[in-house]
């Protein structure tokens, strides 16, 4: 289940209250849902209890009882846990692995991507983000990815700066801005990473994006010679450029042997490692956009590459064997690696090649 599923499925549970005249409201346009905040537990936790309990007259912690009851056993729904005020913490059922690899391939790169947030209105209403960076590359670079990844949320995002860029850095980084000045109320989020020491530019857009987004926006990124550009798997970047070119390799070899992808069971001893981390993918993005963290989704990228690298060689037919269910079945666990690597690289604004 995505978390827009789940948002549904939460404002169905909020219909059936009202219909059965549990709670007196209105229902709203929709329902927010995202990591589990301190205290919290489960996959995913909503507030809609707390924004509810006014306007039904009622304590938010009966509220979300109330809607606990319509929530507990529904579809893709493990276990709902109350915490706090009022909180409904959400634990999903796990999908099936080969579900899951079909719904990562069926998403393409926009797996784990949210629709827009629409609201009242002939035109409808997306939530907004307002970001301010600072005048230097880095913290252009990270409220760039920043607000591409809120924009994946559903997000209407725009990125502010207090100067306008140098032309050089538009042209390299393709960092561009919404507007320029001093920040314009406190309702903006201000994006502050520690400024690069060194200079990103002579790496390259792709290699100079990564240098900068990588690091936790508290640490001060390494830009030493070439590291960034090193095709060697000490370099983080090319580990995951090289996965995601693998798997596009071995589509085409296996279209040459006259068969594709088809998810099944795999068998292969951290298969279960690779499906958990592709499940995490839309938790991670909405983690990097609730907190404005683009590295969380770089070193995640990272972590599937290292994790999927290893079973790619076990993909093709072997020797004399001829294609099966099993090879099919390992073809579509690549592919659908290599689609999150590939969204999530896009994100970034970092250009993932089927040839490297």
């Amino acid at each position: 289940m995505t978390p827009v599923e789940l948002s549904r499925t939460v404002l169905r549970a909020v219909r059936r209250a009202v219909d059965g005249g549990e709670l007196d409201v209105d229902v709203p346009v929709r329902v927010r849902v995202g990591p589990p905040g301190p205290g919290g537990c489960g996959d995913y936790a909503t507030g809609i209890a707390l924004q509810l309990a006014r306007p039904a007259g009622q304590p938010p912690y009966r509220v979300a009882e109330v809607l606990r009851t319509h929530l507990t056993g529904a579809d893709g729904i493990a276990d709902v846990v109350l915490t706090g005020p009022g909180f409904l913490n959400i634990s999903l059922h796990r999908t099936a692995p080969a579900e899951l690899v079909a719904e990562v391939l069926r998403r393409g790169p926009r797996y784990g991507h949210l629709e827009p947030e629409v609201g009242e209105g002939e035109q409808g209403e997306r939530r907004r983000v307002r970001l301010h960076c600072d005048h230097h590359p880095r913290a252009l670079v990270v409220a760039d990815a920043a607000a591409r990844i809120l924009r994946s949320q559903g997000a209407l995002a725009r990125v502010g700066c207090t100067a306008p860029p140098a032309p050089e850095w538009t042209a390299v980084l393709g960092v561009r801005v919404d507007s320029e000045g001093a920040v314009p109320d406190e309702l903006t989020v201000q994006v502050k990473p520690v400024p690069a020491p060194g200079d990103a530019l002579p790496l390259g857009r792709d290699a100079g994006r990564w240098a900068l987004l990588h690091p936790a926006a508290h640490d001060r990124p390494r830009i030493v010679g070439d590291e960034h550009l090193a095709q060697r798997e000490s370099n983080p970047l090319f580990r995951v450029r090289y996965a995601h070119a693998r798997t596009r390799a071995l589509a085409r070899n296996a279209a040459d042997l006259g068969f594709a992808a088809e998810p099944g069971p795999v068998e292969y001893p951290d298969a279960h490692g690779i499906h958990a981390l592709l499940a995490d993918h839309p938790r991670v993005l909405a983690a990097a956009a609730a907190h404005h963290a683009p590295d969380r989704l770089a070193r995640h990228l990272v972590t599937v590459a290292d994790a999927v690298l290893p079973f790619l060689p076990t993909v093709l037919p072997r020797g004399g064997e001829k294609p099966s269910a099993a090879h099919r079945a390992r073809l579509a666990l690549a592919e659908a690696a290599g689609t999150v690597l590939a969204g999530g690289l896009t994100l970034l604004g970092i250009d993932a090649p089927d040839h490297l």
